[in-house]
């Protein structure tokens, strides 16, 4: 057994809602985004992306898989009524017992259980299903803004959680929640200052000196 990064699909099947999360929230504005999508293509097409759409996974000791990438679009495939969908393995965590499985996980960053005030919780509160992530608006919020360019794509894990949390010490639930393209303006204006020069994707204003 190993635990490398060498991707592994499955070629057949998986129930959507037999994925365990490992993250507590996402945004659903996102998942909504994607939803809007899914249904703007053919049958052809989405079972053309289906195909190639796999979602990341960590075989665990339980024979469970549990997704460590995809949320969103795992969410809006199944509140599309997708009931299956391929997988890819990153990693076998089979051979490691239970009780420690967690704590792997969370060395290696394939976890990320903080909910939505951006608090840690237990492991045992990560939701069972994808049908149970709750919404985080930042979520929403950092991910419109690196669509827009406040920051950029980074391989650091769950880098958009960061950005989301940065943002939560910025704005007002309220008014995230009254007007979100105001407060994506006030967001753009936080990830440009150097307040924001210690997250991951970083690309705030050059220097004039």
């Amino acid at each position: 057994m190993t635990t490398t990064h060498a991707r592994e699909p499955r070629v057949h099947p998986v129930p959507i809602l037999s994925l365990r999360p490992t993250q507590m929230t996402v945004g659903m504005r996102e998942v909504k985004e994607k939803r809007k999508r899914w249904r703007e293509h053919a049958k052809k097409k989405q079972s053309e992306m289906l195909g190639t759409h796999m979602i990341p996974v960590v075989h665990g000791p339980d024979e469970r898989y549990y997704v460590v990438d995809h949320h969103h679009l795992g969410r809006a495939l199944h509140d599309e009524g997708v009931k299956d969908v391929l997988v890819t393995v990153i990693g076998d965590l089979r051979m490691v017992e239970r009780e420690a499985f967690w704590g792997v996980m969370d060395n290696k960053r394939w976890v990320y259980p903080y909910d939505a005030k951006g608090e840690r919780r237990p492991f045992r509160d990560l939701p069972k299903s994808v049908a149970d992530l709750k919404d985080d608006p930042y979520r929403s919020l950092a991910g419109e803004l690196r669509r827009m360019g406040g920051f950029a794509k980074d391989t650091t894990p769950f880098s958009e959680f960061l950005w989301a949390d940065f943002l939560r010490r910025q704005l007002s639930r309220k008014a995230v929640d009254a007007n979100f393209d105001k407060a994506l303006e006030k967001a753009m204006a936080a990830a440009k200052s150097k307040d924001a020069i210690y997250l991951p994707g970083w690309c705030g204003p050059a220097d004039d000196d």
